[in-house]
């Protein structure tokens, strides 16, 4: 049999509802030489196995003790035979049919070793989590190719500098098998796409951001889930490039600040209903994601 020219690279835990509309998706991608989608499932306690095995999913099962991003999308990489390795999160939804196609144009260009999609908010999503997903790099509509050829070592970079040009998302992402071989994602907790773009762009590599390919993904959070995963996040880029998001009270003010006008702003333009309810959450749950950067700025 033929080798695809893509392969799905999808793990999961009790995503049943998500992939009842993701499979369809991935099955329905229009993408010449074809592709198979390989997923590492741990222990889920709904229908996602009988899902996974109705769309004809190649997968194995892991104890959820056991699950890391990192090393866990490594195992799935092992099954996969495809010239590219496309990752996704079990929450996104492709826009259209030709997502995985579109991801992959920038490989053309034999440098590039890994291009990360364009992430919007569902269109149903509550305003605040829309104005959150929106306002980040990976909405942008602009097109971009990285690389240190005019750049210099990454470590050269300033922490802030380098804390933006090593982007990348897993969420909806693509490498080059051959690259992957290579540079398999470091065993880390958290931010292993960003870790690999590290490597990757050391070892010569470029790295693509492609707005065309469009995923659907927003997580809509209590403020103590705001509070934690703002928390990891800062943690991370403290602990990896020893950049620190809010290194001051006076960071943290302005942080809010900033967040609650930007929240007002956009939820005036916007068609949104129960605005002033909206607008009523904004400074508790802008408040917890800052207090997490502060924290995970600090912390050791």
């Amino acid at each position: 049999m033929t080798n695809p020219r893509a392969s799905i690279i999808l793990p999961t835990w009790n995503g049943e509802e998500d992939l009842k509309l993701l499979l369809p998706k991935l099955r329905a991608q229009e993408l010449s030489g074809g592709l198979e989608i390989c997923a590492i499932d741990s222990s889920s306690k709904d229908g996602t196995v009988e899902l996974l095995r109705e769309f004809d999913v190649n997968f194995g099962v892991i104890k959820a003790s056991e699950f890391s991003h990192a090393i866990t999308r490594n195992e799935i990489v092992k099954m996969a035979r495809g010239e590219h390795l496309i990752f996704v999160s079990q929450d996104v939804l492709p826009a259209d049919e030709h997502f995985a196609a579109q991801l992959l144009e920038p490989f053309s260009d034999e440098r590039v070793g890994g291009c990360y999609g364009r992430v919007l908010p569902f269109p149903d999503d509550d305003p605040l989590t829309a104005r959150t997903v929106i306002d980040l790099p990976e909405a942008s509509s602009e097109a971009h190719v990285r690389d240190l050829d005019g750049v210099g070592a990454v470590w050269g970079l300033s922490a802030r500098e380098r804390a933006e040009y090593l982007r990348f998302n897993n969420v909806a992402s693509a490498i080059r098998a051959s690259c992957f071989a290579d540079i398999p994602f470091p065993r880390t907790e958290f931010g292993e796409d960003f870790a690999w773009a590290a490597r990757a762009l050391t070892w010569g590599w470029r790295i693509a951001y492609q707005p065309s390919a469009v995923v659907y993904h927003a997580h809509q959070y209590s403020l103590s889930k705001a509070y934690d995963r703002y928390r990891v996040d800062a943690a991370f880029h403290r602990q990896i490039h020893g950049f620190r998001i809010r290194p001051n009270v006076l960071s943290v003010l302005r942080g809010i600040l900033f967040e609650v006008q930007r929240d007002v702003q956009y939820l005036w333009k916007s068609k949104a209903e129960r605005k002033a309810f909206h607008m009523l959450r904004s400074p508790g749950l802008r408040t917890a994601m800052i207090l997490g950067q502060y924290v995970g700025s600090k912390e050791d």
